[in-house]
């Protein structure tokens, strides 16, 4: 495994196996059921103190993280949080058998996914936004080369299974590509990171629309699949002439190279805080329903993949102690919290995203339907981003 120190805590990066990375800030042990790691919400021996427990989405593990830690360390440490990682779709099943105070996802719960919701109304909440990398392991190769959607999706496809095929070298006229097999990775479990990724090749390909289509989970014609981010990063990092798709934040703390994708515009970006940031500038009005922000055309500064993430939690928390705890975190997360977003090299959600997450945590309420967002948790956290 790969660690990185935060603030002297050790923080895993990569995942080996098929195991979930769980995060638990605050060193609160929760007793897990076992396969699937759901787990359940309860307080700690001191009645002042409170465990949150959420699942789900990977591309949010790294953000999720150390924002929990800040928020231990430094804001609230009676509020304890552990995270099981175990990718989008995990994340929403444990939600809708209300086995978690939250789920995380990368792509909005769908109306036929909310109907499964076993304990009423869920409310969702923009998080964070990220970049995802196209990255690649193959000696002799530098950062950065061109590559366009078309061309992934033949490569996903299978039908273009070598490293020194003329399209990759048409793209790259003056690389030396070396005869070498291509390795496709992909996730193998129900991944948002995987709905953005196949939305985007979907858009791009008519061919990859008809044969593939777009989800969480897909027949992949080709390739391995890994778990979660964690399990992609660590299978590009060890499989020469391999290709995966990550989160942007593994993809530098792994220091792998990556492509430069063309967008609508022509031009060939690699992803970045400043390129993600430009794209999602073209659509600023993001909701639950029209939650897409891949390949907008109109900027050459844009990079083509590119998602926000999304809270799912109860609309109506049954306990009120929990749900203010949670309702606090989030809008602290969502507001002066960005900051260690744009640390990790996600991009602080823009001030008009940040206004439809404090909406949406203010529709919470407690059992007898009293609010949970009070006017002093917005004066006290809801600053602006990176202040």
């Amino acid at each position: 495994m790969r660690h990185r120190n935060v603030y002297g805590r050790a923080w895993v990066w990569r995942a080996l196996g098929a195991g979930a990375v769980v995060a638990a800030v605050g060193l609160t042990p929760v007793a897990s059921s076992g396969a699937g790691a759901s787990v359940t919400s309860r307080a700690v021996s001191d009645s002042s103190a409170l465990t949150l427990n959420g699942a789900g989405s990977t591309f949010d593990q790294p953000f999720f993280t150390l924002g929990f830690y800040e928020y231990h360390q430094k804001i609230d440490p009676s509020v304890t949080v552990n995270y099981a990682s175990i990718g989008s779709g995990g994340g929403q099943g444990q939600i809708e058998a209300n086995t978690v105070n939250f789920g995380a996802t990368d792509v909005p719960m769908f109306s036929s996914d909310l109907a499964k919701a076993t304990a009423g109304t869920i409310v969702q909440v923009p998080i964070d936004l990220g970049g995802e990398a196209i990255s690649y392991n193959v000696k002799g190769l530098p950062q950065g080369l061109h590559l366009t959607g078309p061309v992934l999706a033949e490569i996903y496809l299978g039908q273009i299974a070598n490293w020194d095929n003329s399209a990759l070298k048409k793209l790259n006229p003056k690389v030396n590509f070396p005869n070498e097999s291509i390795t496709v990775v992909h996730r193998a479990d129900g991944s948002g990171t995987s709905y953005a990724f196949t939305n985007y090749l979907a858009d791009i390909s008519s061919t990859w629309q008809s044969k593939v289509g777009v989800g969480k989970t897909v027949a992949w014609p080709v390739g391995v699949g890994g778990q979660g981010n964690e399990g992609v990063a660590g299978l590009v990092a060890d499989t020469p002439g391999s290709i995966g798709y990550v989160e942007l934040d593994y993809a530098l703390k792994n220091h792998f190279t990556y492509f430069a994708m063309r967008n609508p515009m022509g031009a060939f970006v690699l992803p970045s805080k400043a390129s993600v940031a430009a794209d999602a500038a073209l659509h600023p009005g993001v909701s639950p329903t029209n939650f897409k922000i891949d390949n907008l055309g109109h900027s050459k500064a844009a990079y083509p993949i590119c998602t926000y993430s999304w809270l799912a939690i109860y609309q109506k928390q049954t306990n009120a102690s929990a749900g203010t705890a949670m309702v606090d975190l989030f809008e602290w997360m969502t507001h002066g919290g960005q900051k260690y977003a744009g640390e990790l090299d996600y991009v602080p959600l823009p001030s008009v995203v940040q206004a439809t997450a404090e909406q949406a945590l203010s529709t919470i309420v407690g059992p007898s339907g009293q609010k949970l967002l009070t006017k002093a948790a917005i004066a006290k956290y809801g600053v602006p981003s990176g202040k």
